[in-house]
């Protein structure tokens, strides 16, 4: 049996689409994240290479062992549309701004990276820290989450796309003998 516990970064404020920009996570809110804390095993814990997740990971690790950071854990690159807000996008090319959301996959924003990209690199990532942890704590972003969540529950990414996964909260996943169950998701302690 394997077990990942997947936490959302603290919220950094972002109004645009926040992707590689290194923004810090606001982590004022003491109580959220002792809550997070107990509710976490003592098991390894990695994060993205990005501030706002390696921040929150440091919050909550307490004395667990800390895993070096993991750039394959990042946020989908936006490339060309980082830090813009959608309706930006779509003045600028609403038909590919439309279908990166609606049709995701293999359309990507200009100089950025697809959403299969995204997928390929995160599952990748987390079956070789699995190889080695078979429980982990990974402390990362909305996309590699949901990329995680596409691939367990054997959903198309437009439906994973439908869900909520806010800031702090937890994502539990585990897989047995290939099959992988959903036991948490967008979870608050």
């Amino acid at each position: 049996m394997r077990r990942l516990w997947l936490l959302r970064h603290g919220p950094t404020g972002a109004k645009g689409m926040c992707g590689w920009t290194d923004l810090p996570a606001d982590l004022s809110d003491a109580a959220a994240i002792n809550r997070l804390s107990l509710a976490l095993p003592w098991v390894p814990v990695v994060s993205s290479d990005l501030r706002r997740a390696a921040t929150t990971a440091d919050a909550v690790a307490e004395d667990r062992p800390r895993l070096p950071h993991d750039p394959a854990l990042r946020e989908l690159h936006f490339g060309a549309w980082e830090m813009r807000t959608h309706a930006e996008a779509e003045a600028e090319d609403p038909i590919l701004a439309r279908a990166l959301w609606e049709q995701p996959g293999e359309h990507a924003p200009p100089g950025g990276e697809t959403w299969n990209a995204l997928r390929a690199r995160v599952e990748s990532a987390l079956d070789r820290h699995l190889a080695q942890h078979p429980e982990l704590i990974v402390v990362c972003h909305f996309g590699p989450i949901l990329a995680a969540l596409q691939r367990a529950r054997g959903i198309p990414a437009l439906e994973a796309f439908a869900q909520r996964i806010e800031p702090l909260s937890l994502t539990v996943l585990s897989e047995s003998d290939g099959a992988w169950r959903v036991e948490a998701v967008d979870h608050r302690p």
